[in-house]
């Protein structure tokens, strides 16, 4: 989370994560409008380059080699990712409409959505066949049928450059006794290259044993055929659409001025219709200078498209984009080899894949190789003891900002008990219970330094980790109040702001079964998010009922704090932050509910990890307790990342609270046990009879819970076993 020096008084929201807009990023983390909200909106955290798909395809590149990573794009910019899909643009309210979620406003938006190659009017073609586009479902799919191994029989539909390139991929890939056909409607293939290329690819067919049938129009597909206008079935396990492609349905009821359905552009890149909508890349139909679909030309627009949205943003003039009339096409031919076509000069050769792969390459490095956030000097001259209490590290977000055990026990030492006797004391746990005639209250509150640019995405998980308290002594929630610190922002940025807080808000607690009745706002440095939360249940279960032989129980996988700490340094994939931010928006009231009946101690693991807040359920119920690291559940990319020496900046307080009282061994996995979490699972001890089947309900509720461990006889102690 950035802290803004100067208000923030306008939102630009870009829709899509194509190569235009990657690179806009890019160049927006290197020199930002002050004053500006930038949103990024996209359905996956990364994004497939086209230039490198064919050569995944044919096995020169492994899968993430491909991969944009939009997360770490977002935060070098200084953006909000949403990952959702725009479904819409309602732009009398200036809001873009989102599959999964509330509207997001917007003052300036532009669409880099891409394009699909779906042939919906092709019987059989959405259930039996794949499109070449979107490039990440077609790489998913191709991944999976070759892995499967079940046949090497591939039908391509579409005889232009794309389709005849991944037909010589997809041979390549499967060897020898692969069977691969392109059906050309029309009666020649490869209309868009010059003669000579057009031989030399053709050439490169027969020597892969890719065959190419023209005038051959598909009419139907099935499971493991294609059928032919003529009459012909061609047998086939893998069949891939590239001959049409067509933009996203959605657009046709957004009133844009549409092309065949792209939207059409200014040379300005604004759409004809509406000023405050640009667009650019393969979704952008040129009148003024009509392009083929290109990367070529999505990423030259990238300078251009990012000057006309700060100059419209400011009120400056805007520039006109004018593409080249030809470009150099580099068609890579199955192995490492290729074709070029420019000016009806063709070339072929393994020196021209090699160029390519510089090409390639290159892009990937700039778009990746962000230049690291610069940091402030420190005054001088300067008290002991500042720098080291600074370290090298941002201050973390979430759980990962709290106070270590050792210094929050101090300061609570001298708190002086309860003295009226409706509030009833119990030592260890984090909320307060309260006498209510036959039942008990639970009160609790907490709070979270966000870690993401959406307020939307932090209300939902803050809500969802305050609740933990509650859900964690088996009570069910009753009523909440908010405390929202802002950032500057403008009073309308302040109202959509609030607005996106207070509705997830109130639908996590809405959906647990509790009331946001109200609460307190204020304006600060950065974005600060807590709720009060009150429960009622008739015996709360607290940390001190475990018992010698009882199963230990964790809701979910560990490693939030790890991946957020890595995040902010963006060094996290981003497939790992999209796991470990949905691993955090899972409520855990379906599992208090099964847990509650049988759980003899309960608590939620959040900021002191799981070895902390085990250590406070031994220290109420005067038990030791045996882990097997083994069977603890991880997020994904957390062991990478913390055997790559990154940790949260309470990590070292969490581990330096249990010196002495834990015997583990000295691995990075076995650090991962007391890394925080954030909005983590709950930690139950149950009967050691009732565990398997506590487990089966816990996963047939969508908790991926895990038997970890046993509660053991002796002094507080943790004993960690590999």
């Amino acid at each position: 989370m950035q802290v803004n020096p100067l208000p923030l008084t306008r939102d630009l929201v870009l829709i899509g994560g194509g190569h235009t807009h990657a690179l806009a990023l890019r160049m927006w983390g290197m020199a930002p409008l002050p004053g500006v909200r930038l949103t990024l909106i996209n359905p996956l955290p990364s994004a497939a380059y086209s230039g490198m798909l064919p050569g995944h395809i044919a096995g020169h590149y492994a899968r993430k080699d491909l991969q944009l990573d939009l997360v770490r794009l977002a935060r070098h910019a200084g953006a909000r990712l949403i990952l959702d899909r725009a479904i819409g643009i309602d732009r009398t309210a200036r809001e873009v409409v989102l599959a999964g979620r509330p509207p997001v406003a917007y003052d300036l938006a532009s669409i880099d959505i891409g394009i699909t190659a779906e042939m919906p009017d092709l019987p059989g073609f959405t259930a039996h066949a794949v499109p070449v586009k979107p490039l990440d479902a077609y790489a998913d799919a191709w991944d999976a049928f070759v892995q499967s191994g079940r046949g090497k029989r591939v039908v391509v539909i579409g005889g232009g450059v794309a389709g005849v390139e991944l037909a010589l991929a997809s041979a390549f890939r499967l060897g020898s006794g692969c069977e691969v056909t392109v059906l050309e409607a029309e009666s020649a293939p490869l209309r868009a290259l010059g003669q000579g290329a057009r031989a030399r690819m053709l050439a490169h067919c027969t020597r892969l044993g890719v065959r190419v049938l023209t005038k051959a129009r598909a009419i139907r597909i099935s499971a493991q055929a294609v059928d032919l206008a003529d009459g012909r079935r061609l047998a086939s396990d893998f069949t891939l659409g590239t001959g049409t492609t067509r933009p996203q349905d959605w657009l046709a009821n957004t009133g844009l001025a549409l092309t065949d359905g792209f939207v059409t552009v200014a040379p300005s890149l604004q759409t004809l219709t509406d000023p405050l909508i640009f667009a650019a890349g393969d979704i952008a139909h040129m009148p003024h200078a009509p392009r083929p679909k290109a990367g070529v030309y999505a990423v030259r627009q990238a300078p251009v498209l990012l000057a006309n949205l700060k100059a419209a943003l400011s009120g400056g003039a805007l520039r006109p984009y004018q593409p080249q009339r030809d470009y150099l096409k580099l068609i890579s031919v199955g192995g490492r080899h290729a074709v070029a076509d420019k000016w009806g000069l063709p070339l072929d050769g393994a020196w021209l894949w090699r160029w390519k792969n510089r090409i390639d390459q290159r892009f990937m490095t700039m778009v990746h190789d962000l230049p690291p956030m610069p940091h402030a000097p420190l005054p001088q001259p300067l008290a002991g003891g500042v720098a080291e209490e600074l370290g090298t590290k941002p201050l973390c977000g979430g759980c990962g900002a709290k106070m270590g055990r050792a210094a929050l026990v101090g300061a609570l030492a001298d708190l002086p008990a309860p003295r009226r006797a409706d509030v009833l004391s119990l030592p260890g746990d984090d909320a307060a219970v309260l006498s209510c005639g036959s039942e008990r209250q639970v009160l609790t509150t907490d709070h979270l330094r966000a870690f993401t640019e959406d307020p939307w995405l932090m209300a939902r998980i803050t809500a969802i980790h305050a609740l933990g308290d509650i859900w964690a002594m088996g009570a069910k929630p009753q009523a909440a109040l908010a405390q929202v610190t802002l950032p500057r922002l403008s009073p309308a940025l302040q109202e959509r702001t609030l607005r996106e807080i207070l509705t997830a808000a109130a639908a996590e607690f809405t959906a647990a079964g509790a009331d946001l009745v109200g609460g307190h706002t204020s304006i600060g440095a950065e974005l600060t998010l807590g709720f009060t939360v009150t429960g009622l249940c008739t015996s709360p279960i607290t940390l001190a009922g475990a018992q010698h032989g009882d199963a230990l129980i964790l809701t979910k996988p560990i490693g939030t704090g790890v991946v957020l700490a890595a995040e902010m340094q963006r060094a996290a994939p981003g497939a790992a932050v999209a796991a470990a931010l949905a691993s955090m928006c899972q409520p855990q009231g379906s599992a208090s509910a099964i847990l509650a009946p049988e759980a003899h101690a309960m608590t939620d693991v959040t900021g002191f990890g799981l070895t902390g807040h085990l250590i406070g359920i031994c220290e109420a119920s005067h038990c030791a307790a045996r882990l097997e690291l083994g069977t603890v559940p991880f997020l994904p990319g957390a062991q990478m990342l913390s055997a790559q020496g990154h940790g949260s900046t309470l990590l070292p307080a969490n581990i330096a609270a249990l010196a002495g009282r834990i015997s583990a061994p000295q691995t990075p996995l076995a650090q991962l046990l007391h890394d925080p979490q954030t909005a983590g699972g709950l930690l139950a001890a149950v009967p050691a009879a009732k565990a398997e089947a506590l487990l089966t309900a816990l996963h047939a509720a969508g908790h991926p819970a895990a038997r970890i461990g046993q509660i053991t006889q002796g002094t507080p102690h943790l004993f960690i076993s590999d």
